[in-house]
């Protein structure tokens, strides 16, 4: 093995699992597996060392240059990355060259630019669960610490919850990555989840190594000063086991995780992952996109760091009344102001992602250009300041005061930055001129030494008579005179022959060589020089981390409030009155999402009025295609938008604030969980009915669709029975039984709407419109026909629609079967199928005058087979001629 290779091995085994990026010069070079894995997922070629031995080394590299897009690409097919660095530089090695391990690359640890989407947060997480056998014997549910991280911002939180909460508390974080313990039996990991999954070993999740973690890392005592309670210790054993990865993956400082923030579930609005992905909060349901939904579409920010916190309020609205009248305050104030917003607004798009910019500062991996880059978000600040002063609102008050301005590092970083500068501090030539002596005299010294050279080119030109004569450089020889072979006779006794080449030969005087020494020292000061003056800006602005992401969190907060009023002007949007009635009371209400999308005036407006009077349990019938669904998440998405402190797409809008929102609105086969679509359903609406509180708002959809057609309904029936008697939730519950619109006649709080259809020449045009009453007919038919539905089909689908309404249907369009003995079409002879209870019947009727006491067995035995010939004779009566 060569020393090289033994180096390589090494790196490989202190890198686990990952892909060991190994620079090489001005490659990245993986061997054995890695290169054969990277080789298929990169599109690399898969070469080999030592082809003619027994055993090739296989081996794959790329250009230095390239290492973020193929990063990129590895760790979106799952992969995890070590990248080994040379860490001295090869004119000044003694030997092999120095390598390590700088950083591991994993889904959740991306820190740079081009490896994160600029509008979503990148966060690592990790879950632990916490196994108390007391509690659990008392029948109480396990807990589970949730921790979640992003390492390029610095954010740190972490909480405990039940252990059902696992999947709702991930989804609302949308982490990266998720870590949990290698040995945890109690916790099985969801391949199918939109995140990666890492083992960690158990002693990273200890309570006592995770305490003394996060106590170091924030130089504290203790932890209960950042909100955390004696019953909290899952929640810090996760962000231990987060922070050791972070700091293991990292291999250095982590200082721009300054705190963490123990999260109370009590003070955001509940939502659990079905609801979200029903009404598509972030990413839509078809393509997974977040364009198209609530958040794609309403997002009017102009800064990533605005971006990002907007998705934040919109996964976690708030449920106490003055903090989101807080945030209503300063939307208004914003909204009635055109020249005050615009302002704002084309300020901060000449900002930049300080909170991502302070990321890579803290972490070592910052260049000119982000240094650049703080400098004129700060030169933005006094403009931002100024446009706050005097406002009245609270927040907009609170975010001018937390406009730091930092004047002396804006003036270091402007003076010293030139106007132009590059990604990486190893290109040189981003110092300004006038700056520093020294590196402008060195500089002076380098330039004029290279005009010398060209001088000197020009008159061994003259001297010579070498017309073509030309001085070059490589690392190798340094400058050099090049003459052709044409010319050889030329050349003069004191040029020194240093290399021959097929139709030139190259050349040296000591002259040359003397000035060359004088340039190359130079050039090498003066980039030192420079390196070290970066050095220094950089530390300077490490020194401003905690100021500075004071001001990032105060220009996000900002702009979304600017964007919510854009938006909220711009669509007609107004204030939601806010109240701690159980009260919804919406005047032109409009879906969010298809009030912007649609053209204007395309989107039909209705009224919702929802209180104890009025009616708490909301039975909304008609056809599909008539907007029912459509109604009914409008109605979840503009609760959601006013506690999260946004305007509301209506007319006015009174919302009694909800602690949860739940929505069970359609479903598919999770096959790979072993679930059918009912099985779903029933899941989610047991969850509803198990936490729903009286101040919840519930949105049903078709429940009980995926039975048979009695099961569905009497499944439905008895849900909303429960809604309304156990419960007193808002619910809206749009469904195709129409028998449920009965369930008005005897629940008190229960009121039927429908959406209203306009028959024409058997034609059906849907209205939209949200009328009182119930819905007397599906028009499944005439839907199926705008589908595209066969006419043949359509035609046929019409008579044996007809022939079941007249032998199954009533008047009232409710369910009905053939008694027997009844004649065929003999309307007498139906009765009407009840749920709870048996209508009746002929052999009931015998039944119940029996005197069982005075029948011998015989009696008995006769008077069951007259029942049964009876009965036999009623079915072949009933049956259809032919």
């Amino acid at each position: 093995m060569t020393p090289m290779m033994k180096q390589y091995h090494e790196a490989k085994a202190a890198c686990g699992d990952a892909l060991l990026f190994f620079r090489m010069g001005d490659f990245y070079e993986l061997f054995l597996d890695d290169a054969k894995t990277a080789a298929g997922i990169l599109g690399l070629n898969l070469t080999s060392r030592d082809k003619d031995s027994d055993n090739p080394t296989a081996m794959a590299g790329f250009p230095h240059h390239q290492l973020d897009s193929y990063l990129q690409k590895l760790i979106r097919a799952g992969y995890r990355a070590a990248v080994c660095e040379q860490v001295e530089d090869p004119k000044t090695a003694k030997g092999l060259v120095k390598r390590e391990i700088t950083r591991v690359v994993s889904a959740g640890t991306l820190t740079d630019d081009g490896l994160l989407d600029p509008r979503e947060a990148n966060y690592v997480a990790a879950v632990c669960m916490h196994r108390d056998k007391k509690a659990e014997k008392n029948g109480q549910e396990p807990r589970v610490g949730i921790a979640w991280a992003e390492l390029s911002s610095g954010r740190f939180e972490a909480g405990t919850f039940a252990k059902s909460r696992i999947e709702d508390e991930l989804a609302r974080i949308g982490p990266a990555e998720v870590l949990y313990r290698e040995d945890d039996v109690t916790f099985s990991p969801d391949t199918t989840a939109p995140w990666s999954w890492t083992s960690r070993p158990a002693w990273t999740f200890a309570e006592d190594a995770a305490k003394e973690t996060l106590c170091k890392q924030f130089s504290v005592n203790g932890l209960e000063g950042f909100g955390f309670e004696s019953d909290d210790a899952p929640a810090l054993r996760a962000a231990g086991g987060v922070l050791t990865y972070l700091q293991e993956t990292q291999r250095r400082d982590l200082d721009h995780f300054r705190s963490i923030s123990a999260h109370k579930r009590s003070g955001f609005l509940q939502i659990d992952a079905a609801t979200r992905r029903s009404l598509e909060l972030t990413r839509t349901i078809r393509s997974g996109s977040r364009d198209g939904s609530l958040l794609g579409v309403i997002d009017r920010t102009c800064t990533p760091m605005g971006s990002r916190l907007l998705g934040d309020w919109i996964a976690a609205p708030l449920i106490d009344r003055t903090a989101i009248e807080a945030r209503l305050d300063a939307v208004a104030e914003l909204a009635s102001d055109v020249k005050l917003r615009g302002d704002i607004r084309e300020t901060l798009k000449e900002t930049f992602d300080l909170t991502r910019l302070l990321g890579r500062i803290a972490t070592g991996r910052t260049g000119p250009r982000d240094l650049q880059q703080v400098a004129r978000t700060l030169a933005s600040l006094p403009t931002l300041k100024a446009r706050l002063s005097d406002r009245t609102s609270q927040r907009l008050s609170f975010i001018e005061s937390h406009l730091h301005l930092c004047p002396e590092l804006r003036s270091q970083l402007e003076n010293a930055l030139a106007d132009e500068v590059p990604l990486s501090a190893v290109d040189g030539n981003f110092i300004r001129s006038g700056f520093s002596e020294e590196l402008d005299g060195l500089r002076e010294l380098a330039k004029g030494g290279k005009q010398w050279i060209a001088a000197y080119q020009k008159r061994q030109m003259d001297e010579t008579g070498i017309t073509n004569l030309k001085v070059g450089y490589n690392r190798v020889f340094g400058y050099f005179l090049e003459v052709s072979n044409a010319q050889r006779d030329r050349i003069p006794d004191f040029f020194i022959r240093k290399q021959t080449l097929k139709n030139c030969e190259r050349y040296i005087t000591p002259e040359l060589k003397e000035y060359e020494e004088k340039v190359l020292a130079a050039d090498e000061q003066a980039a030192s020089c420079e390196q070290l003056l970066f050095q220094e800006l950089r530390s300077q602005t490490h020194r401003h981390l905690t100021v500075l992401g004071e001001v990032a969190v105060a220009i996000a907060e900002l702009d979304v409030l600017a964007s919510l009023a854009e938006i909220a002007v711009t669509r007609r949007w107004v204030r939601p009155v806010l109240t701690d009635d159980s009260v919804l009371k919406v005047e032109g209400g409009r879906h969010p999402v298809l009030d912007v999308t649609l053209p204007q005036g395309e989107f039909v407006p209705n009224d919702c009025i929802q209180s104890p009077e009025a009616g708490m349990i909301l039975l909304i019938t008609g056809p599909n295609m008539a907007g029912k669904s459509t109604y009914i998440r409008q109605i979840a998405l503009i609760t959601l938008l006013a506690q999260a402190g946004s305007f509301v797409p209506a007319d006015s809008a009174e919302i009694g604030i909800a602690d949860r929102i739940f929505a069970r609105v359609g479903a598919s086969d999770e096959l790979s969980r072993g679930q059918s679509t009912f099985m779903v359903e029933m899941v989610e609406t047991a969850r509803i009915l198990n936490t729903a509180t009286s101040r919840s708002l519930v949105i049903l959809d078709e429940i009980g669709r995926g039975t048979s057609t009695y099961d569905g309904l009497s499944l439905a029936w008895a849900i909303t029975e429960h809604l309304h008697e156990q419960i007193g939730c808002r619910t809206f519950f749009a469904t195709h039984y129409h028998e449920l619109t009965q369930l008005e006649e005897s629940l008190p709080r229960v009121a039927n709407l429908n959406v209203a259809v306009k028959e024409w020449d058997d034609e059906v045009i849907f209205l939209h419109r949200i009328v009182r009453g119930g819905a007397d007919k599906s028009y499944g038919i005439h839907v199926a026909r705008l589908a595209g539905i066969p006419t043949s089909v359509n035609e046929r689908a019409k008579d044996v629609l007809a022939q079941l309404e007249a032998d199954h249907r009533d008047a009232l369009d409710r369910p009905t079967i053939q008694s027997p003995g009844a004649k065929q079409g003999d309307a007498n002879g139906k009765f009407q199928l009840t749920l709870f209870g048996f209508a009746d019947h002929p052999l009931i009727e015998q039944v119940d005058k029996l005197d069982v006491n005075s029948m011998t067995p015989l009696d008995a035995l006769q008077f069951l087979q007259n029942a049964k010939e009876s009965l036999n004779k009623s079915s072949e009566t009933a049956k259809p001629n032919g």
